[in-house]
């Protein structure tokens, strides 16, 4: 693996052992090879997919690919960004938007944000564009490639979108190397507005302590698959925010062992 950001929408770790192959990586490299976990009933293990492609998930005509687990998380996710970014306006990056299913359901919640999807992997940036062109939303832009672990501010596709009001990522941070989380939070220092907020979606550990049995499983998956991924702990993010200028996280206690974790610049 490399160490870029790439990502997705989802895989839901604490249904284990049930879910679907679903979610682009964040998994750091240049050339984005998105992994994801996941666990299948007929197969009752985990089962990692390389890519979304239309080989994993499924796929329209018109080269929308859709992560299954992304479908199932949407609503939840939405039903928590708004009352946190709901008071926003301007620019939210996401970073390792997949599929883009969760770009074009999220847009519509949020009209007074620009959402800005980008990722690593061709194949995703293809499809996000599909979902964009399907939801016809005024405030969805057109992906563009983005590696997180450099200094991504001064990136050609984000720099005339700053100062950013949000950013948001999701189930992306534990199937990259930490360098990836590190690259997020030190660029966002940078990028958000006074106030701008930083959020993260996905399983964490609080006190290095996994908060269910699913987690516990899938997050060994990941470590098996490559020792630099794993779940992390809330501690070290909140750790790398406070590093950034950012304040203690406001925590919202997602379905199937997941959180949303949000920072507020100062």
């Amino acid at each position: 693996m490399a160490n870029g950001a790439q990502g997705g929408p989802g895989h839901d770790p604490g249904e284990s052992p049930a879910a679907d192959p679903a979610k682009g990586s964040s998994e750091g490299s240049s050339e984005g090879s998105s992994e994801i976990a996941d666990t299948t009933a007929e197969a009752g293990a985990h089962r990692f997919v390389s890519a979304y492609t239309a080989d994993t998930v499924p796929s329209a005509h018109d080269g929308r690919i859709y992560a299954p687990a992304a479908g199932r998380n949407a609503a939840a996710i939405g039903d928590a960004l708004v009352p946190l970014l709901g008071s926003l306006a301007g620019t939210l990056l996401e970073v390792g938007s997949g599929t883009g299913q969760h770009a074009a359901h999220l847009a519509a919640l949020l009209p007074a944000l620009t959402w800005q999807p980008t990722d690593l992997e061709p194949l995703h940036l293809t499809s996000i564009e599909a979902w964009r062109h399907h939801a016809g939303l005024p405030n969805l832009n057109a992906p563009f490639r983005l590696d997180a672990t450099g200094p991504w501010p001064g990136d050609a596709g984000v720099a005339p979108l700053l100062p950013l009001a949000a950013l948001f990522s999701a189930n992306v941070i534990h199937i990259a190397p930490w360098s990836v989380a590190e690259g997020i939070f030190a660029g966002a220092g940078q990028a958000l507005l006074p106030g701008g907020r930083l959020v993260l979606y996905g399983p964490f550990k609080e006190g290095d302590q996994h908060t269910g049995e699913g987690n516990v499983r899938f997050d060994a998956a990941l470590r098996a698959r490559d020792p630099s991924h794993g779940v992390r702990d809330l501690d070290a993010i909140a750790a790398l925010a406070a590093a950034a200028g950012m304040g203690p996280p406001a925590i919202t206690r997602m379905p199937a062992n997941n959180l949303l974790v949000a920072f507020t610049k100062g």
